[in-house]
């Protein structure tokens, strides 16, 4: 997966490709690992083609006299070339997204046994080498890309000792095809044979399964620490500052879903104070979140500690696109697709109302669309992450938000939290909803700034133009007007509820153009492998 800014949704390969369950139980490994080996493979397979080239190629480039003796036999450079090409083939396979993680390990394997097939050749077939005097005592290069292909790509220890007897085969097999093709002359006897060319390689079968072992091992040790109460870690989807986000599985129920770890020792900043305050306050976000119901609210299944002192929640698994994303992938949003996700938002921002909650974090990547049973651009709300609750006491939640401090994300937050005021009330996500509507009208932010204090300075402090300014498309001045209120300085100015601004939305002319079906229409057209998107990115 690519990197991961502070504030971008985490995409999940689509259903079927590598990473499912199905290469997990087949390899034993975690799928993540998985996912590292094939990079390894490719790694190695680029690797053996370059460095085949440049031992056996490379050298008759600057030597002409060698180059015409060389070449002047078939068998002196057909073999190597064969393996280059072989090399350079699963290298390209490997980033395929068509064939399965398993296939893929199989396909190494076969590639382990080939490319040694390939060293083999290059050292063996020359007849010269069928002379008394030729020690066979030694190991070929045969023994080193055994040892180093077994231990880079983990696999189980069974399949390792297999393939590698196969691989350390190629060494008897090539040195007694060329005695069988020169029986007039003179080869290694059978004592000379056996502990010249089957003995060592039978002690390199032995050191790969040890490799083997103690690789499997660790990944096997990996997935045990991977399992959260009733949750079992599959797939790490990425990281920020303060943990990762992990696809899970339910031990007893098929239900998948995202599991947010948070960490602590990563979260770095005093404002989260001890490890008690940051306890304290995990909790309470967490059973702020579990309070809310509605359909348009992310769903919390649990939440609790881990071993190793990681809080983590876990939440539900949703098939769509972040409105950051959707907007930047195929451009603005008509107006009345952007009154159609405005009300669903304001369904969950009222009822956090209803429960004194402030969200404080309303912004694109926290507006995710996805399909949900039969509806499309259903939104939830993510990231309840900085919820706070209206008429908290400082000594009754110490630390809980410190002085000075400020919460929220720059491009997108109200005046009262740019300038750090205390006193906060769902009229701050109104106006940071105001400023999602602008986005998603123009592709554009209300304000530009090239640091985020000059952009917390414009919030608080300059004032904002309509939408229609910035888009040639056509826009209700009502809706214009609205989102022009909903981004006033005074929270007075705003509409005082979220169930105030859906109601104000309801009423502009034409807000019902957009229905489920339109939907339905634009995500067949526009999506038609809806990604599997986890529930709740880390954004901070």
């Amino acid at each position: 997966m690519a990197s991961l800014s502070a504030d971008q949704t985490l995409i999940l390969p689509p259903a079927g490709r590598r990473g499912s369950q199905s290469s997990q139980s087949t390899t034993g490994l975690p799928a993540d690992l998985l996912r590292e080996s094939v990079v390894r493979l490719r790694i190695l397979a680029l690797l053996y083609a370059f460095v085949f080239f440049m031992s056996a190629f490379f050298p008759l480039l600057m030597l002409p006299a060698d180059r015409a003796q060389v070449f002047s036999r078939l068998a002196s450079w057909l073999p190597g070339v064969i393996a280059i090409a072989m090399a350079l083939a699963v290298a390209a396979l490997t980033w395929s997204a068509r064939v399965s993680l398993p296939a893929i390990m199989g396909i190494g394997h076969a590639f382990e046994v080939a490319s040694s097939y390939g060293i083999a050749a290059a050292e063996f077939l020359d007849p010269n080498l069928l002379s008394p005097e030729t020690r066979l005592i030694g190991l070929s290069w045969v023994g080193v890309w055994v040892l180093l292909y077994t231990v880079v790509v983990p696999t189980s220890p069974r399949r390792a000792v297999l393939a590698a007897l196969a691989a350390v085969s190629s060494v008897p097999v090539t040195v007694g095809y060329v005695m069988l093709s020169n029986p007039a002359r003179h080869g290694p006897t059978a004592a000379q044979f056996f502990f010249g060319l089957v003995f060592p390689y039978l002690l390199v079968v032995v050191m790969a399964y040890v490799g083997a072992r103690v690789v499997y091992a660790l990944g096997a040790e990996i997935k045990r620490s991977r399992e959260l109460g009733s949750y079992r870690l599959v797939e790490r989807l990425g990281e920020g500052g303060m943990g990762e986000v992990w696809r899970a599985e339910h031990r007893m129920l098929a239900r998948p879903a995202a599991i947010k770890l948070i960490r602590p020792a990563l979260s770095g900043g005093a404002s989260f104070g001890s490890p008690a305050e940051f306890r304290h306050r995990f909790e309470r976000e967490a059973q702020a979140i579990a309070s809310l119901r509605s359909p348009h609210t992310v769903d919390l299944f649990d939440f609790g500690v881990a071993a190793d002192g990681a809080f983590y929640y876990v939440m539900e698994l949703l098939d769509g696109l972040d409105a950051e994303t959707l907007v930047r992938r195929h451009g603005k949003m008509p107006f009345a697709r952007v009154i159609y996700v405005l009300r669903q938002v304001c369904h969950s921002l009222s009822e956090a109302e209803a429960h004194r909650l402030v969200h404080r974090d309303i912004k694109p990547a926290n507006i995710f669309l996805c399909r949900y049973g039969e509806e499309f651009d259903f939104v939830k709300v993510l990231d309840f992450g900085l919820v706070k609750a209206l008429g908290d006491k400082p000594d009754a939640l110490p630390n809980l938000t410190r002085e000075h401090s400020v919460h929220g994300t720059p491009a997108f937050i109200a005046p009262e939290q740019a300038l750090g005021l205390a006193e906060l009330d769902g009229r701050a996500d109104i106006y940071s909803t105001g400023c999602v509507a602008f986005w998603l009208l123009t592709g554009e932010l209300v304000f530009r700034g090239e640091t985020p204090m000059e952009l917390l300075m414009h919030h608080a402090h300059t004032a904002p133009v309509a939408p229609s300014t910035r888009i040639t498309a056509p826009i209700p001045a009502a809706l214009d007007q609205l989102i022009l209120a909903c981004l006033a300085k005074n929270p007075a100015d705003r509409p005082q509820s979220a169930k105030e601004l859906s109601r104000r939305l309801a009423e502009i002319e034409n807000a019902d153009r957009w229905t489920n079906d339109v939907a339905r229409e634009w995500w067949a057209s526009h999506e038609r492998g809806v990604d599997r998107t986890v529930s709740d990115p880390i954004t901070r």
